[in-house]
């Protein structure tokens, strides 16, 4: 039979954790199957408690569509409607869910059912809604609004909540019971699990702890420097054995280890040597001593270490002189491209300024060309009324000539009339004379027939001169009507000619306000041109400005630099270079002074006139 200390530590470790994993995986098995029956019920629980909050929102959910249905029957307002429609919506969502949560096909019956009802609750309140659209019928839906319409809803609800209340119950009940189980599972493996790991404890303590501290024990006073310390186990088959042997090979070593350290402390001094020189060097260095080298003799093992210090030292000591030298350069360069800057950024300004006058002037030119032109447009509109004017005189002239003339026609007809009384007059003057030569023969019978034809020969002469009067004065009228229609036709003609000047001045006056469109058109073009060319030339100042700011804070950058730079000792043939660079740092912080009143544009608009700002220019 193999002995105990001959297995390999690995097997011991390995049987006594195979052990340990089978009791383990039992109990992890165990544990598992009643942890996945309480997740389940768990989960059942869940689902369960989730169903019932849903379905003691559902009534609540009933009720917001049917008072917001009232409240539009009442009101009138949309924005019921709206809340009719969404509490409508958010309902029919919600018996989804219960019944995607709800296990129970009693519920899911129940809940088609609710949804039924609900649907015919909606077409009496979509009734309602379309009744109260209308002002006739109104009254109708408010009246329908104040009848009861959850009669089967209501209960219906209630029982499918307190069904799901009965189910969360169970649920909660299965829960404990599966956490019971669980708890037992748990105590007894866990308790047959650290019976078995106590007796594997004791085993492995004995095969393994104990030898291993053994060891430990000769390994600490071996590391204390007793090197005549005996070593056990060195004839077992296991790793402890293994360990004794190689501590058995650390205890020869530390024998050698003291023949060589003599040798080693008299190199550590020859390295201590090397690492103060360097310390001392390297301190000068620090301290900005760059010609500071190593002079003393190193042994052959270190010599490479001084003469790469001493290149290196060289290297930098070179560098920074060129730094400093190309610091000045680059000052001297940026103190003239501030100066160049700053004087193109005034000549910028001042044409920005120009321009900006030039476009004031021209829009006002724009704004008085406008003003003629609609004054012109005006003066048309008159021209075209005058027009209008004089035809419609023209057209009276007209009608009163030929009024005239038909008055003139009528008076000769007057005439003629007048010219028959004359005659019928001179008749009748004959005629009474006659009567009174037969009323003479008569003698005294005939005397008053006699006095009558006296009368009626008077009354004769006196409608010969009445007529003699009207044909003078129908001749006069007759005369004066020819000078009126003479007159009026010279009006006539009056009128064609102001017709006529009015629409030459009318054309005239068109030709004007296109002509002074045309020239606003032109001015307002041009005044668009040097608005462009104005803000081209403030951006064109902004970004000079920019590059003088940019050229200003590099001299200063260059300046810290040297600053930096003439801290270290480079030998005397670079330090003119440093006092040059601070002698001409007054020169070119003096023509810092200048700053643009000109505002910088947003780095959006730069970069919109980036492609094309010389050329719009």
């Amino acid at each position: 039979m193999m002995s105990l200390q001959n297995i390999p530590i690995s097997r011991k470790l390995a049987g006594a954790f195979a052990a340990l994993i089978v009791i383990f995986a039992g109990v992890g098995v165990i544990v598992f199957m009643n942890l996945s029956s309480l997740a389940a019920a768990a989960n059942d629980k869940e689902r369960s408690l989730r169903a019932l909050e849903i379905s003691q929102k559902l009534l609540t959910g009933v009720l917001e569509q049917q008072n917001a249905a009232r409240g539009f029957a009442i009101l009138g307002k949309d924005e019921f409607t709206k809340t009719y429609d969404e509490n409508g919506e958010k309902f029919f969502k919600a018996v989804d869910e219960f019944k995607e949560y709800s296990t129970s096909k009693e519920q899911h019956a129940r809940a088609d059912q609710l949804i039924t009802n609900v649907k015919a609750l909606r077409e009496k309140l979509d009734n309602i809604i379309r009744l109260a659209r209308n002002p006739a019928t109104r009254g109708e839906a408010g009246a329908l609004s104040g009848v009861k319409m959850l009669g089967e809803i209501r209960p219906l609800i209630k029982e499918i909540a307190g069904t799901q209340e009965q189910r969360v119950e169970d649920k909660i009940a299965h829960e404990n019971a599966a956490v019971a189980a669980a708890k037992w599972a748990i105590w007894i493996g866990g308790a047959f699990a650290v019976a078995l790991s106590v007796l594997l404890g004791w085993l492995l303590s004995r095969g393994i702890a104990a030898p291993v501290a053994q060891m430990t024990g000769v390994m600490n006073k071996l590391a204390s420097g007793n090197n005549a310390v005996d070593v056990p186990g060195t004839n077992r088959g296991d790793e402890i054995g293994a360990m004794a042997k190689a501590v058995l090979v650390f205890r020869e070593a530390a024998v050698e280890k003291e023949r060589t350290d003599a040798a080693k402390k008299i190199a550590d001094a020859e390295q201590q040597r090397v690492v103060d020189t360097l310390e001392a060097s390297l301190g000068k260095l620090a301290q900005g001593d760059l010609t500071s080298e190593i002079h003393d003799a190193f042994s052959p093992a270190y010599e490479s270490v001084k003469v790469n210090f001493n290149a290196a030292v060289s290297e930098l000591r070179n560098l920074i002189g060129t730094v400093m030298e190309s610091a000045m350069t680059i000052r001297t360069g940026s103190g003239e491209i501030a100066q160049a800057s700053e004087d193109l950024a005034r000549r910028t300004e001042a044409n920005a300024a120009s321009l900006e006058e030039t476009s004031a002037a021209v829009t006002q030119m724009d704004g008085r060309l406008k003003a003629t032109a609609a004054s012109a447009g005006r003066t048309v509109g008159r021209a075209d009324g005058a027009i209008a004017t004089v035809s419609g005189g023209r057209a009276i002239a007209d009608e009163a000539v030929q009024a005239m003339t038909r008055v003139a026609d009528s008076a000769k007809g007057i005439d003629s009339v007048i010219e028959g009384l004359d005659k019928i007059a001179f008749q009748t003057r004959v005629l009474a004379m006659n009567a009174a030569v037969e009323a003479g023969r008569a003698g005294e019978a005939g005397r008053g027939f006699a006095v009558v034809a006296d009368l009626v020969s008077a009354l004769a002469m006196r409608a010969e001169e009445e007529a003699g009067r009207a044909r003078d004065q129908l001749t006069a009228t007759q005369t004066d009507i020819v000078a009126a229609v003479e007159m009026v036709q010279k009006v006539d003609h009056a009128l064609a000619d102001i017709s006529g000047d009015v629409s030459e001045v009318h054309k005239l006056l068109g030709e004007m306000a296109n002509d002074n469109q045309a020239q606003s058109t032109a001015i307002s073009e041009i005044s668009i041109a040097i608005t462009t060319m104005d803000q081209s030339t403030q951006q064109n100042a902004a970004m000079v400005e920019e590059t003088s700011a940019a050229a200003r804070n590099l001299s200063g950058e260059v300046a810290a630099l040297s600053e930096q730079a003439s801290r270290f000792n480079v030998g005397a043939g670079v330090r003119p270079v440093a006092a040059r660079a601070s002698a001409s740092a007054g020169s070119t912080t003096k023509a810092a002074g200048y700053v643009s009143s000109v505002k910088a544009l947003p780095v959006t608009a730069m970069a919109g006139t980036e492609g094309d700002n010389w050329a719009s220019f």
